[in-house]
């Protein structure tokens, strides 16, 4: 079974190449995939999964958490389909109200995966507290 830190190592350094890739703008993120689908588009949704990905590692099954995490994850899961339905194209190219939807979208999956994430590694600094004060 692989180590939950080297889980963990392995999603936290693809977010921070995804974020980087982003802040650089990168010139590799606009190349077309199957379908159309730009390279930087599934990277992000990637991005995001790693991202829910992470609070699910901190998790403990049957918890609130790991309830929340479940939820967040599906929420990335579903955010490039999602997304692709509403602009209605593989490039996000919104017209209308519908860019105001897909924006609220990406803001609350974004946001719930932050969320889950600090939670997951606030029970984690807390369980290594109480148990560094059980010894």
């Amino acid at each position: 079974m692989i180590k939950k830190s080297v889980i963990v190592s392995v999603l936290v350094a693809f977010v921070a190449f995804v974020v980087l890739s982003l802040v650089c703008g990168a010139p590799y993120l606009e190349t077309p995939l199957l379908g159309g689908l730009p390279l930087g588009n599934g990277l992000v949704a990637l991005g995001l999964c790693a991202l829910a990905g992470l609070a699910l590692v901190h998790s403990i099954r049957g918890s609130a958490l790991r309830v929340a995490s479940l939820v967040s994850l599906l929420g990335a899961v579903l955010w490039l389909p999602v997304s692709v339905a509403l602009a209605g194209n593989p490039q996000l190219n919104f017209s209308g109200g519908r860019g105001s939807i897909w924006l609220v979208l990406s803001v609350a999956v974004f946001a719930g995966s932050c969320s889950t994430l600090l939670w997951g590694l606030g029970a984690a600094a807390l369980a290594k507290i109480r148990g560094a004060g059980a010894g």
